[in-house]
């Protein structure tokens, strides 16, 4: 039984995750919503991206990060040593020019496979997304669409997409955009 359990438990998980990322997207922006995530999907296999993804999965967290809780990630400024750190790395400079570059793109953020920031354009809610579907559903290759929520930084509708970061065809992270609603229906 216990064999059972231990088997039935992840994909139990993955199916959960994977249902959580079907079908959210309103009728009025699924069409251009399809279209735009077929253009990221280019980010899935970005040589920087994915450089940085793997450095990141290959070097041990520092004792910080390692300690790092999405509570007191939550209660940290931008002005704060650890987040600016996050916020200068080369990977972080990366998308926000990429950012940019495309109006649509509202946030944007990469996590490791340990679901903690490699990189993003402005400080996110969570330090690690580890257990979210955002990354889990990523993670297994798939394509995550959140609902449409206003966001808390900016104020405006944006829905979530999460990609793989893929090395090779496998997934060793997660890139998660949020799209500007506004601009999916024009």
């Amino acid at each position: 039984m216990t064999a059972w359990k231990n088997a039935f438990t992840p994909c139990l998980m993955i199916l959960i995750c994977v249902s959580a990322g079907l079908g959210q997207a309103p009728p009025e922006i699924k069409v251009k919503l399809d279209a735009k995530i077929k253009q990221l999907a280019a980010f899935s296999t970005d040589s920087e991206i994915v450089k940085e993804v793997k450095a990141h999965n290959a070097a041990p967290a520092s004792a910080e990060a390692a300690a790092m809780t999405n509570d007191q990630w939550h209660s940290l400024t931008v002005l704060d040593p650890f987040v600016r750190a996050t916020a200068k790395t080369p990977l972080s400079e990366y998308l926000k020019a990429k950012k940019s570059a495309d109006d649509t793109i509202a946030k944007v953020f990469v996590s490791g496979a340990d679901g903690s920031k490699v990189g993003f354009d402005a400080k996110t809610e969570h330090w690690t997304h580890k257990g979210m579907p955002k990354h889990e559903v990523p993670m297994t290759g798939g394509t995550w669409i959140g609902s449409v929520k206003v966001d808390d930084s900016t104020g405006q509708q944006l829905i979530q997409v999460g990609l793989p970061v893929l090395d090779d065809g496998k997934p060793i992270g997660s890139i998660v955009f949020g799209l500007r609603v506004d601009k999916l229906r024009n």
